[in-house]
């Protein structure tokens, strides 16, 4: 039995195989201990020994979000030891002269130095003593430390330096996070905050999995149990322990991969994915859905460089529980601070301050007797009092609960804008695939606002990042700085290094992997490379490269290859899914009942419809509503919304919807 479950910050997503059928189910997330909301799910869905468990999930986010991670000592080469706190020298805002940026994960009096000295070729300058190395341990053990990140200067050109401090330490029994190891590549910054990162990670990490994995195996004899990776991979969840930094973007990666294979399936290339959960909204663009999504290694996690691969996801603060108030001069607010799941948005009984969830309720958008089929209750008249007490000068509910919806979307809409028209891409060439929880609540009326149109509704929207998770493969990424010239033979050494050392970390998990390999090439002087695949014509490739994203190439100037990189891929087994002949019709049949529906400052009565009726094929046109298990689509007046043959709701966006918005 193969199970993937996401833990968001209001539910918790699990998607599963049983006898050939795909199935969900949605529980609220119990942040204070997200085991306990996966073991319900476990039990609720009866899951079989020798199961396959894939876990999404938000603990490495959260720790760095909320700055309560493990207390790290940080071992550098003397000289050296301040590089995590003076980084690039960019303030973030240039003239805010009170809200700096935060302190570095390490203060002052955890950072330590060893006399040591390695080349920029990889020759040892100066070994550490025998005795030095005692005297560190000593201080590391005196500083109360709970876990070390070690980075010297060029232990990616050598790392014999850093393996004698790594086995010096080994003694202390504290989780050890060694740069040659983690992130064998230049860029010192970069390599120290990734190590600083782990090491700030590992103790809550490696403690929740080792919980997580027992817990399981009492529940489910024989369980296995993987993470997925910000990289859009699966990895043994004892690895993920090891290396917490590969795991920071684990449920949105598991959403934009999910969005891939429903849009391969469609026959759509070129998608932009909205997963709009109960927390935060995560979107990104993936320009080739037969490609796969890009990723980046140059992301940046509550303001710290994260080298390690990570899907191209962009984060906003707004989702479902995002709270709503009026600041000092009365303006509206929406998020980042989100209700979560406790105590959650009003009407779930317990919250006292409006969230998005609230507003939707009360404009007609979701329907008390819908959500999760009658699963959770929600509260419209609780909802209706307390946005009545919290209205400030609008004149009613209604016109609170329109402007938290205004306020709400407006920052979806900044946060698409980044990926696509501030990369250089044009919103209408592409196709919004929308999911999460939230999602097509809003995306039909985002769409209108970015010219985007079609939108496309998954099967199981509320659940898709599980089902990403569910279906993709078990990846491991290596690398090492190189800085050759082309046609070096140490390009080759590197590969089969590399590939050796993978394939053995494979079969260690039971894997049988492919290599793929790429390397990363620049014009000789420049500061930053870009990643090519490992062909006979990678320079060639990489001159296409750098015109297409930079408008020019110079083919006569000479160009350097910086780092290798291989990545092991174990394919995952592919869904079955079954595509369905289309029957035209209206859809009426599954029609089961009416409601007011707020569009254009008025209510509008409106039909509503039991997705899971709908037959591929059926027609809809808006206005109207489609109810489902995971969500509620929202199909405005103007647009008209078709099943297709994959059980996806395709809706073209032929007039600029009416909408909450407007």
């Amino acid at each position: 039995m193969r199970i993937a479950i996401d833990t968001g910050g209001t539910f918790t997503d699990c998607v599963f195989e049983r006898e050939g059928q795909l199935c969900a189910l949605k529980v609220c997330s119990t942040p204070r201990d997200p085991t306990q909301s996966i073991l319900s799910v476990l039990r609720s869905i009866g899951a079989s020994k020798q199961s396959l468990l894939r876990h999404g999930t938000t603990v490495g986010t959260n720790t760095l979000l909320e700055r309560n991670g493990a207390r790290v000592a940080l071992v550098s080469t003397e000289g050296f030891e301040d590089v995590i706190a003076i980084g690039r020298q960019a303030r973030p805002s240039l003239y805010d002269w009170f809200d700096g940026p935060l302190p570095p994960l390490v203060p002052e009096k955890l950072r330590f130095r060893i006399r040591e000295r390695i080349a920029s070729s990889g020759e040892i300058l100066r070994r550490p003593g025998a005795r030095e190395l005692r005297r560190l341990a000593g201080l590391l053990r005196a500083s109360k430390a709970e876990a070390v990140a070690v980075c010297l200067l060029f232990s990616f050109a050598n790392p014999a330096n850093e393996r004698a401090v790594e086995t010096a330490l080994h003694g202390l029994g504290l989780p050890l996070s060694v740069s040659h190891r983690l992130l064998p590549e230049f860029r010192e910054y970069e390599r120290a905050s990734n190590c600083a990162v782990n090491a700030y990670l590992a103790p809550i990490m490696g403690s929740y999995l080792a919980r997580l994995e027992t817990a399981a195996r009492k529940e489910i004899p024989g369980a296995r149990v993987s993470v997925m990776q910000s990289s859009g991979g699966i990895i043994a969840a004892r690895a993920a322990a090891q290396e917490p930094v590969r795991t920071i973007l684990s449920g949105p990666a598991g959403g934009v991969v999910g969005a891939c294979d429903v849009a391969r399936r469609a026959g759509i290339e070129r998608i932009i994915t909205f997963d709009m959960g109960g927390t935060s909204t995560d979107v990104a663009l993936v320009d080739g859905v037969g490609s796969g999504p890009v990723t980046t290694r140059e992301s940046e996690v509550a303001g710290m460089p994260v080298a390690v691969p990570m899907l191209s996801i962009h984060t906003v603060g707004a989702g479902g529980g995002s709270l709503a108030r009026f600041d000092a001069g009365g303006a509206l607010e929406v998020g980042p601070e989100s209700a979560g799941a406790d105590p959650g948005p009003i009407c779930y009984g317990h919250g006292v301050t409006p969230t998005v969830t609230d507003a939707n309720l009360l404009l007609g958008r979701i329907g008390p007797e819908c959500f999760l089929e009658g699963g959770l209750k929600l509260d419209a008249v609780r909802t209706r009092d307390y946005f009545d007490e919290n209205r400030g000068l609008m004149t009613d509910f209604k016109a609170l609960a329109a402007g938290i919806v205004r306020v709400v979307e407006a920052s979806m809409e900044r946060g698409m804008r980044v990926v696509s028209m501030e990369r250089g891409f044009d919103p209408r060439d592409f196709t919004l695939v929308a999911f999460g929880g939230s999602g097509p609540l809003h995306a039909c009326a985002l769409a209108a606002s970015l010219r985007i149109p079609r939108v496309l509704i998954p099967r199981l929207p509320g659940a898709l990042s599980a089902l990403g998770i569910l279906i993709s493969d078990a990846v491991r990424d290596y690398s090492r700085t190189v800085m050759v010239l082309p046609g070096s033979a140490e390009i080759v050494r590197a590969f089969l290094e590399l590939t050796r050392r993978g394939a053995r970390d494979m079969r260690r998990e039971g894997l049988t992997a492919i290599a793929v390999r790429s390397v990363d090439v620049r014009y000789a002087g420049q500061g930053y490379e870009i990643e090519v695949p490992w062909t006979k014509d990678y320079v060639s490739r990489f001159h296409r490269a750098h015109r297409g994203r930079y408008g020019y190439a110079d083919e006569q100037w000479p160009i350097e290859v910086v780092n290798a990189r291989v990545r092991m891929i174990a394919r995952a087994e592919p869904l079955r899914l079954r595509r369905r002949p289309l029957h035209p019709g209206d859809g009426r049949t599954a029609i089961v009942g009416k409601r007011p529906v707020f569009f254009h400052r008025a209510f509008e009565r409106v039909p509503v419809y039991d997705r899971a009726r709908l037959q591929p094929g059926a027609r809809i046109a808006g206005p109207a509503v489609i109810a489902e298990y995971s969500a509620t689509t929202v199909v405005p007046p103007g647009c008209i919304a078709r099943v297709d043959e994959w059980a996806n709701l395709a809706i073209n966006i032929v007039a600029k919807p009416l909408s909450a918005r407007h």
